[in-house]
């Protein structure tokens, strides 16, 4: 068993020519969600990339990076869509690759020059981690390093964030499926 072989493809989803990559498959399994809490702690550990805490995007990046976060003995900073918070939040749109969307993050979240390990599931444009860093960016934080789970190298996203300077690893990619 690997992490990629209990990744669901659902195609046509959210519309037609999409292959969606769905981890919820990969979570739902006990050792398949061990496994990969445990492979993003090693590189972490291995890597020797100081960071002060983790920082997920909703909705999938919440799961991993408050396991991760508890794994690794750091604290966890959410990065919701528009709307979710309840203190004063910045504000951040994005593109996703079939539309548009915003997300936020609490305004006290980062204090000036936080190290941060931005988590999520999937690389596929590159859109969502963008608006994310940009957003720990505006509050005076410092995007240390990215982690995924999976890498969808055809839609660009590993040269985007590599072309915008950002560190970044993945587990696992999808080329051309």
């Amino acid at each position: 068993m690997t992490i990629k072989s209990l990744i669901r493809t659902i195609p046509d989803y959210p519309k037609p020519g999409i292959m969606f990559r769905d981890i919820t498959t990969l979570l739902k399994d006990p050792l398949g969600l061990r496994m990969s809490i445990d492979a993003l702690a090693e590189r972490c550990l291995r890597a020797q990339t100081p960071f002060d805490c983790i920082v997920g995007i909703e909705a999938r990046g919440f799961i991993l990076g408050g396991a991760l976060a508890y794994a690794l003995g750091k604290g966890f900073v959410p990065v919701r869509k528009k709307g979710k918070l309840p203190g004063a939040v910045v504000t951040q749109e994005y593109q996703l690759e079939y539309g548009t969307d915003k997300i936020e993050i609490h305004k006290d979240a980062i204090a000036p020059g936080t190290r941060v390990l931005l988590v999520d599931d999937l690389l596929a444009t590159g859109g969502t981690a963008l608006a994310a860093a940009s957003l720990i960016e505006k509050l005076g934080g410092i995007v240390a390093e990215m982690g995924f789970i999976v890498d969808l190298p055809d839609l660009g996203g590993s040269k985007n964030l590599t072309s915008r300077g950002y560190r970044f690893f993945t587990l696992v990619e999808f080329e051309g499926e």
